[in-house]
């Protein structure tokens, strides 16, 4: 698959090759895969999304029976050791903790049998220093309410078409202590080294809002922060955040209007409301589990929101089901019952938890359905000259991603993967069907 699914490590490993080529007096066509394969050593780039990658786990049956007991009595996602193959490197000694909040809801002592099926963090150096699988420390492994996780892995990648920062998705035959494998998508984490690849400051920090959080102005105490927002990049410092939340809560309508772009890239912004309404993702920024990083540049002193779980894309339904504990399933809901944000883009219709299967559950509903709202979201959207902005960036993505073929040809490339290569971990009829569910939302944003 052509960029933006190669993964970032082959595209560095392409502008040495390049550079190489150059200074030995040839042309790049000299520095073929061949020479790329030989940088890897043989092995296949980490998030290459053209291939079907292998992730076995194996950890201490007692170690994952206490990590289970620590969260459902305490909350606590606890870390435990686990060996992890990926694509036949071996990492002993790694770390590993479950990932996620609203995809972990009903999780107990009974739900648990199946840690292949759970959202997981694998964290390679957690225990050892400096162990990295070509120079990645984390993976995620997501869950979803699909079979296929087509709609997240799609996002994914039109997020990257969209100029936004994405987490590069690969689709893995997933195993756990040696039981079923299971057809699982993992995407990059947010961390260190995917801000360094994603902005191109050399001194910046990454926040990422905490899903029982949300962007309220709590004091100039950055102890009042840490729950709410935890540092994921950078050095260590909450001023920028609690000056810009400051700013967002407690300034005055002309002084928002008037300044809000000297704290925030207002393009990227309004490109990523407008995306996150042309994919039907209620669970963004202002849905119910707060989804968002912060990205703060010190050199411009702008603050950027970064996008995270896409796992609700195309108006999917998680009501617990596919890579949730006791799910009961979900189905990709064909476009339509499509509601207004105020004063901007669409977004999916919510409705009352039960009224529809396809749909999501309102606001004020309780679970993992529940809606929310953002203070920042509020405010830009109260500015008649930002909703503008927001319009103008929906006709453009519109264009760019459904009405160009991108989006049919992302959905074609993902499909033809897993049929190939995934046939017997996801059965035909149900990628045809998830595949066309996806097709038929997009037909109608075009």
């Amino acid at each position: 698959m052509a960029h933006p699914t190669a993964s970032r490590f082959v595209q560095a490993l392409t502008a040495i090759a390049a550079s190489a080529a150059l200074l030995a007096g040839c042309s790049f066509a000299s520095a073929t895969a061949a020479d790329l394969e030989a940088e890897l050593d043989g092995q296949v780039a980490l998030f290459d999304s053209a291939v079907l990658h292998g992730i076995d786990v194996t950890f201490d049956d007692a170690d994952y029976d206490q990590l289970i007991a620590d969260y459902v009595e305490t909350g606590e996602k606890s870390w435990i050791a686990a060996t992890v193959v990926i694509d036949g490197t071996t990492f002993e000694d790694a770390g590993i903790r479950l990932k996620g909040n609203s995809s972990l809801f009903g999780l107990n002592s009974s739900t648990a049998g199946n840690p292949e099926d759970l959202p997981w963090l694998i964290r390679l150096d957690k225990y050892i220093d400096d162990v990295d699988h070509q120079g990645y420390t984390d993976i995620v492994i997501r869950s979803n309410s699909t079979e296929t996780a087509l709609n997240e892995a799609v996002a994914q990648e039109l997020l990257a078409v969209a100029g936004l920062a994405n987490q590069d998705p690969i689709a893995t035959a997933f195993t756990v202590n040696g039981g079923e494998t299971e057809l699982r998508l993992a995407v990059e984490h947010p961390d260190d080294v995917w801000d360094d690849a994603n902005f191109d400051d050399d001194d910046g920090v990454l926040y990422k809002a905490d899903s029982e959080g949300d962007y309220s102005y709590r004091g100039d105490d950055p102890e009042a922060y840490e729950e709410v927002f935890g540092q994921k990049a950078g050095d260590d410092d909450y001023e920028p955040l609690i000056s810009f939340l400051d700013f967002v809560n407690n300034s005055d309508d002309a002084t928002f209007n008037a300044e809000l772009a000297d704290r925030l890239d207002l393009d990227a912004f309004a490109t990523y409301l407008a995306f996150q309404d042309l994919i039907g993702n209620a669970d963004d920024i202002d849905g119910r589990g707060n989804n968002s990083y912060l990205h703060y540049d010190y050199e411009s002193e702008q603050f950027t929101v970064v996008s995270w779980d896409l796992n609700l894309a195309f108006n999917t339904a998680n009501v617990g089901g596919g890579g949730g504990p006791g799910g009961v399933g979900g189905d990709v809901a064909a476009a339509g019952g499509r509601g207004d944000r105020p004063g901007g883009g669409a977004r999916p219709e919510r409705v009352a938890p039960g009224a529809d299967a396809g749909a999501l559950p309102g606001p004020g509903a309780t679970g993992p359905g529940g809606g929310g709202s953002n203070v920042l979201v509020d405010r830009f959207m109260a500015n008649a000259e930002f909703v503008e902005l927001c319009n103008t960036k929906t006709t453009e993505l519109t264009e760019r991603l459904f009405t160009s073929g991108t989006a049919a040809s992302t959905i074609a490339d993902w499909s033809d993967l897993l049929a190939a290569d995934a046939g017997d971990l996801v059965d035909t009829t149900t990628l045809t069907a998830e595949a066309a569910a996806l097709t038929t939302f997009i037909a109608a944003q075009s």
